[in-house]
């Protein structure tokens, strides 16, 4: 997209997400959205729909039923329901109150989800009736369950004057917890003058506009799937295609719904290529964010379905979206396009100096997008946020054209006898191999050389040269230093709920391993 035409949405988005000149509040999202586009289709689910009118109707029911359970405005909420009509009835039912919603990740284990309720003390909890045993078995006694949400009875249009408390733009409206790759999930507060305004960056230059059908396969839960299927979309009067899950079968149903956007992982594109016939003729745009992208499943896309796959990339922290590539140019899958308006970026050193141009260091980020803190963590928030500054935690560039291109992760790095190593530069490389489905290169401390990088592989069907294949693959394209001094072959690589492979649990593994040498 020309930065001339992104100028444009970007001044049409800003008369959207104003009222009376005060940014809007994110618990007006579905009411605003009710009354510019009542009667259109909201959401898609299976063989369902519900348009605008109605979902703000029971949301208001909902909402109604939240503050008979005791919650008051700034209480925190926590939902955990799957992808469902039901999430956005309870979503919008709590923001409604003018509780901190907390959406939480619906595969979370038992320890991560104590630390998060002993964190949050939250007020309520919202979740399907499955769950209750859980929640109990961690002390939580208020719960209201899905069952409350009965879509089959029509809507109490009455309900629909529920009286929306709004909060200042600047206050805390959701309270998002990170995946916790490095230790318990961190909760990263997020005001609607963050929501709004990401909505106006990223909305600038992805096409979530009236009449697109957008797909929303990725869990609720993800800040990614968030801005785009929930917040961006009721902005704007899209349609949602909701998918249960990443699924096969799921999948396949709702693309018969024919949408135009698609937003995924890099692991489910990955699956469409395994599909190589999945009916994507309807979508305009496919964008890949939330983790690395290997240019084996771009090539493979691209080869397969003929069709452009644009690399973003954002975090929880910056609500989310930073940058997407949109522009129709050959580029590295490390390239993910320029920053939005109003982002601005710096290359630093490890001791916060500034690096020129094209130099690899840090990437630290500015703009009203960035998070207000860490919930109830002061110490974490001021080793990452400085005079306005966010520090990404990720190794970047910028080249000559503006363009933010991704390293690596700060906690990732290998550092071999004083030389930077970066895993994706290596994990790219192994991924080439046609049996390989997944990879993950980690750092292992070594008496003589600092670290050293190994390789955990998941391959369709292992075999007895597997190995030496793999290590003459990265002889041709990788400095020695940079080749893995072991490849474990596994059917299986641990994952993240957002697809992305789990490196504190191969690193949890290494380390037991070398304890028991």
């Amino acid at each position: 997209m020309g930065a001339a035409l992104e100028q444009v949405r970007y001044r049409r988005y800003q008369e959207l997400i104003y009222e009376h000149g005060k940014i809007l509040s994110a618990s007006k999202l579905l009411q605003r959205a009710a009354q510019k586009f009542e009667s259109n289709k909201a959401l898609i689910f299976k063989q369902s729909s519900i348009s605008y009118q109605e979902l703000y109707t029971r949301a208001c029911q909902f909402s109604r039923v939240v503050t008979a359970s005791s919650v008051k405005p700034r209480d925190r909420v926590l939902l955990m329901i799957d992808n469902s009509i039901e999430f956005y009835v309870a979503y919008f039912g709590i923001w409604q109150t003018g509780a901190v919603i907390a959406p939480l990740n619906i595969f979370l284990k038992d320890t991560e989800l104590a630390h998060i309720v002993n964190d949050a003390e939250p007020t309520l909890v919202v979740t399907t009736p499955d769950r209750i045993a859980l929640f109990r078995a961690l002390g939580v006694q208020n719960i209201i369950t899905t069952q409350t949400i009965d879509l089959s009875v029509p809507p109490d249009q009455a309900s629909s004057d529920y009286p929306l408390v709004t909060l200042d733009p600047d206050e805390m409206v959701a309270l998002l917890y990170t995946s916790g790759t490095t230790g318990f999930p961190k909760g990263v507060m997020l005001s609607s003058k963050n929501i709004m305004t990401n909505i106006l960056q990223g909305g600038s230059r992805i096409p979530l506009d009236f009449g697109q059908r957008v797909f929303g396969v990725l869990p609720l839960f993800h800040s990614f799937a968030q801005f785009a299927c929930v917040w961006a979309s009721m902005l704007t009067g899209c349609t949602v295609i909701l998918v249960p899950k990443i699924d096969r079968r799921a999948i396949l149903e709702g693309l018969k719904h024919k949408p135009t956007v698609f937003l995924g992982v890099p692991a489910l594109y990955g699956l469409l290529c395994l599909l190589k016939t999945a009916p994507l003729e309807s979508v305009a745009y496919f964008i890949s964010g939330g983790d690395v992208l290997p240019d084996k499943i771009r090539m493979g896309f691209e080869l397969i379905y003929r069709r452009k796959l644009c690399n973003g990339y954002g975090l929880t922290e910056t609500a989310p979206v930073l940058s997407v590539d949109l522009d129709d140019e050959l580029r590295p899958t490390s390239c993910v396009g320029k920053p939005l308006i109003g982002v601005s970026c710096s290359i630093r050193d490890e001791a916060g100096r500034e690096l020129p141009v094209g130099a690899i260091g840090i990437l630290w980020v500015k703009g009203d997008n960035v998070m207000l803190g860490y919930y109830r963590a002061p110490e974490k928030t001021a080793e990452v946020l400085k005079d306005g500054w966010f520090n990404t935690g990720d190794f970047a560039k910028i080249d000559a054209s503006g363009n933010i291109i991704i390293c690596g992760r700060d906690k990732d790095l290998i550092i071999h006898k004083g030389i930077n190593i970066y895993p994706p530069e290596i994990e790219n490389i192994i991924m080439m191999h046609a049996s390989v489905l997944a990879v993950g290169v980690i750092g292992v401390d070594d008496d003589d050389a600092g670290q050293i990088p190994i390789a955990y592989v998941q391959v369709r069907a292992p075999h007895k040269e597997l190995e030496a294949e793999l290590r003459a693959l990265c002889n041709q394209h990788l400095a020695n230093y940079k080749i893995p001094r072991r490849f474990v072959i596994m059917q299986e690589l641990p994952l993240t709920a957002t697809g992305k492979v789990d490196k504190k649990v191969l690193r949890a593994q290494e380390h037991g391993a070398t304890k028991a040498q």
